[in-house]
């Protein structure tokens, strides 16, 4: 087996640069930069030194794990040095230079912890979740989803184990009426009981596709309503084109805030209103695809003109009256929110309100925790199909239904990858970067 080095840390100008270098010749990095080995999981300063001429590269941290006490269960070593380019990459190229040595692939060093058996396969889930994770609430539902489905999956392999055991007794009392009928009704009833367990815990979950994918909010409105302009006060940067021209918006744009802890995602539409351009008519068919997908939909009212009425209008969730610094606010009564995108007056109050109703739609009552990954939904979902087809047969296919129990036992093997074909993994592991 080959021995794989990469940068851990981001590739940009940083403080320390975290190099890092696993497999059966890792150790040997010591003698090629020219300095003793460390003590195992012992931080010690060491010069690192040029292979041939000596020079000094960098001073800094080396720490050493041998296998099977590390990350990937291999000897391991990581070299803690300044982020300088320079350094970085003189490291690099002498490490390419070796024998046996090669960069490693995309997950490579997660997936060699998994094939070492340092993780199983909810590990890695959860540990590829936490590194995209944007917010708070993203990185705690990776962490209490893996607890909760490692704890749920003890559970019904459990009952699995144990339904087994009973359907192996009843073969062997398949002569006795008598004892068949008074056991087989509960065992039919006990694995149609532990199939709806599996289906409740695959179903779908709202408040935990929300918290990982966003709080969906359209901006809806007519032309020259505000929506780019508050898409941009509300992001504190120019994303959206802003013009006094009516129709300056044809696609639809979206920005992620963290509110909270929890992602927001902004969705900037197209102009509402008839219109015989092809391009804006392109526009507003987005804008209603939008409004369809969205959480909530807000309805942006310019506060210097009559009100418009449209069909997303009375759909609307949330009425919000822009461009308030136009008009003396004092004498007017708004029906909703008023804000300025360009004053700034009113959009702490409309940034809380989004807070409050993000919140409110990711809320999750205590021990509820759903599943984030279609590969577990997968694996749930075809075991609870093997199990209804299992409770079918009656005490006269006994074996047969045996054979679906222990096919639904390989179904929940395949949730904690103890048995999961390699392409698979391959779609498991290609979410990581190189260097992880």
């Amino acid at each position: 087996m080959d021995t794989i080095y990469a940068l851990s840390t981001g590739p940009s100008v940083a403080g320390i640069a975290v190099i890092r270098v696993s497999g059966p010749e890792a150790m040997g990095v010591a003698s090629l930069f020219g300095f003793a080995l460390p003590k195992p999981r012992q931080a010690s300063l060491r010069q690192l030194r040029e292979p041939g001429s000596g020079e000094v590269l960098d001073e800094g941290l080396v720490i050493a794990f041998r296998a099977p006490n590390s990350f990937t269960g291999e000897d391991l070593v990581e070299l803690h040095v300044h982020g300088s380019r320079a350094v970085v990459r003189s490291i690099v190229q002498a490490l390419s230079g070796q024998p046996g040595f090669r960069p490693a692939d995309p997950g490579e060093f997660t997936r060699r912890a998994f094939t070492n058996g340092k993780m199983d396969l909810l590990d890695v889930e959860a540990l590829g979740d936490v590194l995209q994770a944007e917010t708070r609430a993203q990185a705690r539902l990776a962490e209490s989803n893996r607890h909760w489905l490692r704890e749920r999956i003890a559970g019904w392999r459990d009952s699995l184990v144990e339904l087994r055991g009973l359907t192996e007794a009843l073969i062997d009392f398949a002569d006795e009426d008598d004892v068949l009928r008074t056991f087989d009704s509960n065992l039919q009833q006990s694995i149609l009981d532990l199939r709806q367990s599996l289906l409740d815990a695959a179903a779908p979950a709202p408040a935990a596709e929300i918290i990982r994918g966003g709080y969906r909010v359209a901006l809806l409105g007519p032309p020259n309503a505000g929506k780019s302009s508050l898409l941009n006060a509300l992001a504190r940067r120019d994303i959206a084109i802003t013009s006094e021209i009516a129709g300056t918006t044809r696609d639809v744009l979206e920005v992620n805030l963290d509110l909270g802890g929890l992602s927001v995602v902004l969705i900037d539409t197209a102009g509402l209103r008839e219109t015989d351009d092809r391009l804006e008519q392109e526009g507003i068919l987005r804008t209603r695809r939008a409004a369809n997908s969205a959480d909530l939909r807000i309805w942006l009212q310019p506060a210097d003109v009559p009100e418009v009425q449209h069909d997303l209008r009375q759909e609307a969730e949330l009425p919000v009256t822009t461009k308030i610094d136009l008009i003396d606010s004092s004498t007017k009564q708004y029906h909703g929110l008023a804000v300025s995108a360009l004053t700034g007056q009113g959009l702490d109050g409309l940034i809380g309100e989004l807070g409050v109703r993000a919140r409110e739609a990711a809320w999750i009552g205590q021990g509820e925790v759903a599943l984030v990954h279609e590969r577990q939904r997968k694996a749930l979902s075809e075991a609870a199909d093997v199990l209804g087809q299992a409770a079918a047969f009656g005490s006269e296919a006994l074996e047969l239904r045996a054979e679906g129990l222990r096919r639904a036992s390989v179904a929940l093997d395949r949730l904690v990858g103890r048995i999961e074909p390699d392409h698979v993994l391959d779609v498991v592991f290609k979410r990581f970067c190189i260097g992880k």
